[in-house]
């Protein structure tokens, strides 16, 4: 299992204090410092079954600025997002071949 995980984000804690509870070790991931590649990126939106604009942060500064009453296609808002990792919605967390946002934390219960 995979979380892909930023420290200073609650609900990136709550959903790995979830993992952590079940008796589970995840591979951790703070996806800022280890940011993913665009293959990464296409695998995670294919576990999740979302699209690139299903795991924007809307709130972010970035997303105002670059995004916000834009067109983008898929490559690039996925070359977006890696260029501005802040972006991508968080936690995101891996089992095999699924995956879930962890939006609420009790998502990856799913994954459990």
């Amino acid at each position: 299992m995979k979380i892909y995980h930023n420290p200073r984000c609650s609900k990136s804690r709550q959903t790995l204090a979830l993992i952590e509870e079940a008796g589970i070790q995840p591979e951790v991931i703070k996806y800022l410092d280890n940011i993913p590649s665009k293959e990464e990126l296409l695998d995670l939106l294919m576990k999740l079954n979302l699209k690139p604009a299903d795991i924007l942060r809307k709130g972010e500064k970035a997303y105002k600025e670059i995004i916000k009453g834009k067109t983008f296609g898929k490559e690039e808002l996925i070359q977006i997002m890696i260029e501005n990792p802040k972006l991508i919605e968080r936690p995101i967390v891996v089992k095999g071949n699924k995956a879930v946002l962890g939006r609420p934390p009790e998502n990856v219960l799913k994954l459990l």
